[in-house]
């Protein structure tokens, strides 16, 4: 009797020991150094952005300082992550909206959101510069999101707005940029020019939608 307890002991713990190691080989641990971004990471690490994200929700991805102990997930598990599909009540691959420059583009969802508007001033930008989340040079056509409400790298058109330096009636463009202080239904739509003119934007509700 001693002999088969002994035995089913030794059973699971060599069970427990697999299971351990199936976790570990499943994700790593990065520490961070001062210049690193959740995008620089996902490339790094060929994981994929919101994955990476998603992975960590309690980072503040404009926060990334030195020592923290980042989750990366491993790009087997990404690879056999679903796709994030809408709601059947949203999702609607007949939906299209019509461009100011007269193109259809099919869209999986609108979104009525607060939209504000930033330069590339700075003071606006803080250590990373003139460039959005993923190194580019800000331009007309990039948006800040909350990446929990739109993806990064989603493409959108954007109308309802009024505003001197973008396109009259509408515009496409992508979500390429985060701020802190947007969260929810809010975007900051990049604006050519100085802060002054900026803030001549004021908050506008605006139009966004999801392009397929």
């Amino acid at each position: 009797m001693f002999k088969k307890r002994t035995l089913a002991a030794a059973v699971v713990g060599l069970s427990v020991m697999m299971a351990a190691g199936t976790v570990s080989a499943a994700s790593k641990t990065h520490t961070t150094n001062n210049n690193d971004t959740f995008w620089k990471l996902s490339k790094q690490y060929s994981v994929p952005l919101d994955t990476l994200m998603e992975a960590n929700p309690k980072i503040d991805p404009l926060n990334l300082y030195k020592g923290l102990k980042l989750t990366i997930p491993s790009t087997e598990a990404s690879a056999k992550k679903k796709p994030v599909t809408m709601n059947a009540a949203t999702a609607d691959s007949s939906k299209t909206v019509t461009a100011m420059n007269g193109k259809e583009y099919a869209y999986s969802k609108a979104l009525l959101v607060q939209a504000t508007a930033y330069t590339a001033a700075a003071s606006e930008n803080g250590k990373w510069g003139a460039v959005d989340y993923f190194g580019d040079k800000l331009k007309v056509g990039t948006i800040a999101v909350d990446p929990k409400m739109i993806p990064l790298g989603t493409k959108l058109y954007v109308t309802g707005y009024s505003y001197n330096g973008l396109p009259q009636g509408g515009m496409i463009a992508t979500a390429t940029d985060i701020g802190g202080s947007i969260k929810g239904n809010r975007v900051d739509i990049f604006v050519p020019g100085v802060t002054s003119q900026a803030m001549s934007f004021g908050i506008q509700n605006v139009k966004v939608f999801i392009l397929e």
